[in-house]
This record gives C-alpha cells, sequence and structure tokens, in this order.
C-alpha cells in the first residue's frame, strides 16, 4: 500500500465520521423568516371633532426560526384584530409623528406576542415592521 492510498483511506474514513455531524448541525440551525400580513390593514384612529382618520399599513413579522410561520399564519386572524385594536386607540398627533410611529410599532409587536404566547405558548415575533404606512 503506497504513502497516496493510504492517506486517501484514511482521508475517506473522517470525511465519513464527521459528514453526518456537519450536516445534521446545518439542518437543525434556524432560520429567520418574515411572515407578511395580506391584505394591508386599513382602519381608524382618533381624532379631534368629526374629521374620521383613516390609517393604512403593511406589516412584515420577523420570527427567529421560519418553521414558525405557519403558526403566523393559523392565528393571521387574531394577529390582524390585535393590531386593529392598537391602532384605533391612537390619537392623531401619535399617527402622524415619527417618534410615535416607533411607539405604536413597539406596541404593536406587544401586542402581537402577547397573543401569540396566550395560543402558542410562546413569543414567536422578534421584530416587526410598517412597510407601508399611509394615514389620512
Amino acid at each position: 500500500m503506497t504513502k497516496k492510498s493510504l492517506f486517501a483511506g484514511l482521508l475517506l474514513i473522517i470525511s465519513q465520521i464527521f459528514s453526518p455531524a456537519i450536516h445534521a448541525e446545518e439542518e437543525v440551525a434556524p432560520q429567520m423568516g418574515y411572515f407578511t400580513l395580506a391584505p394591508d390593514l386599513t382602519t381608524n384612529f382618533v381624532t379631534i371633532g368629526k374629521k374620521l382618520g383613516y390609517i393604512q399599513i403593511r406589516v412584515d413579522i420577523l420570527v427567529a426560526d421560519n418553521r414558525d410561520l405557519p403558526q403566523l399564519e393559523r392565528h393571521n386572524p387574531q394577529i390582524r384584530n390585535a393590531l386593529v385594536e392598537v391602532l384605533g386607540q391612537q390619537p392623531e398627533q401619535r399617527i402622524k409623528s415619527l417618534a410615535g410611529r416607533e411607539e405604536i410599532r413597539k406596541e404593536c409587536l406587544t401586542a402581537i406576542n402577547e397573543l401569540l404566547l396566550a395560543e402558542t405558548g410562546k413569543t414567536l415575533a422578534v421584530d416587526l415592521l410598517f412597510t407601508k404606512y399611509i394615514y389620512q
């Protein structure tokens, strides 16, 4: 047996020993994913006087593990309702300011995680993005 064939055999044995562990680690590692609520949400918000205020948003929810996306799909109606409730309680000044928009975003994320915790036993949403935010 030559040194080359001995080295090749040893390399083959080592690759067989460590190969399943590497592949198993790749399969188990969670990947982040986004869930887009569709269609866009349109609701009203609190205004002063008789004027009606409307807001339309598109929401993307970031999850740490894309295997949790079916859970969000399953609870989509409840998530939409929670967001409508949060938005419907907002005063006009808060809707129209950048600082208020960020506070609303955080409130929406909290509302979604509280809902998901009650329904699934875990908080699945890592972050929430407004990819559309229009008010009138």
